[in-house]
């Protein structure tokens, strides 16, 4: 797979506009959040990417106040928002959460990538993945640069 190797964004934002394009295509068996296990595919999902962050040393350091209890609450809900799960996220917007840290578009890649990771790590297919991150990439402007 060669989307975590994108290193401009733009790049990044063409594929997952393409991706969900095609995704339109295939065959699905319930939602994205469905697809993923559910409840309990979603909390592994989290815990991977967690892990991931907490084995980075470039993206670790954003996450050095954070509590990871309230991060992974917040992601838990906030994702299966975004998956169309039966979660209603009505925590803080994006903007809010990252005004002030400072994320430039390498920081923002490496995470995609960390979180490519932990999909790869889950076993989630292929297609999958691209269409979580096609649901994911319009956040894109609500975390950089803040």
């Amino acid at each position: 797979m060669f989307f975590p190797y994108f290193k401009q964004t733009i790049k990044t934002l063409f594929f997952a506009l393409m991706v969900s394009g095609l995704s339109a295509c295939q065959s699905t068996s319930g939602t994205l959040y469905q697809q993923i296990g559910g409840a309990e595919g979603n909390e592994k999902l989290v815990d991977a990417f967690i892990n991931q962050i907490g084995n980075d040393p470039v993206i670790l350091p954003f996450f050095e106040k954070a509590s990871v209890a309230h991060f992974r609450a917040g992601f838990l809900t906030h994702l299966c928002d975004v998956l169309d799960g039966p979660c209603e996220f009505r925590g803080d917007t994006m903007v809010q959460i990252h005004t002030g840290m400072n994320i430039g578009e390498s920081e923002f890649n490496r995470v995609v990538e960390l979180l490519v990771a932990a999909m790869n790590e889950r076993r989630i297919s292929t297609p999958l993945q691209n269409q979580i991150l096609a649901r994911l990439a319009p956040l894109r402007g609500e975390v950089i640069h803040r």
